[in-house]
């Protein structure tokens, strides 16, 4: 087994939290690989939106997921937002090629989707860094910075 490079290595968490959940609930997270790694997702997922499928929990029953599995794999293409070109998206950023990580980041997180050729040509804002498109700009800063 090859050893890790610092480059391997994950950042050290620093803090433990604790907190009380009901029975089910904890019996529901001791069966996880991982419950840390879920927890910290969950709470991450709450700062965002919460899903229309789960709710925020993370499961749904298995009636729903047997649908909507198919019309989710059916639909995972959407229209650059400059060229109107067709671009295919993963469902997650780790499943994006290394090159179109930040691309598909943006677009997972609420932003513009563009293409390949249409992203570097959009210019980042300076506030949150999203590549938007000139035309674009001021709508942008009433949706996202007008807290």
């Amino acid at each position: 087994m090859a050893r890790k490079t610092e480059k391997d290595k994950k950042p050290q968490k620093s803090q433990i939290v604790a907190f009380k959940v009901e029975d089910e609930l904890a019996e529901f997270l001791d069966k996880l690989p991982n419950k840390s790694e879920f927890i910290r997702k969950a709470i991450l997922a709450q700062f965002a939106m919460n899903c229309p499928l789960c709710t925020g929990t993370g499961v749904v029953e298995k009636g729903i997921h047997d649908h909507f599995t198919p019309v989710i794999a059916a639909n995972h293409t959407r229209e650059c937002e400059k060229c109107k070109t067709a671009v295919t998206f993963p469902m997650t950023v780790d499943a994006a090629p290394p090159a179109d990580k930040e691309r598909v980041k943006q677009f997972l997180h609420g932003g513009p989707l563009y293409c390949a050729k249409c992203y570097p040509a959009a210019p980042p804002c300076h506030d949150c860094g999203w590549h938007v498109m000139m035309e674009k700009v001021a709508e942008h800063f009433k949706i996202a910075h007008s807290h």
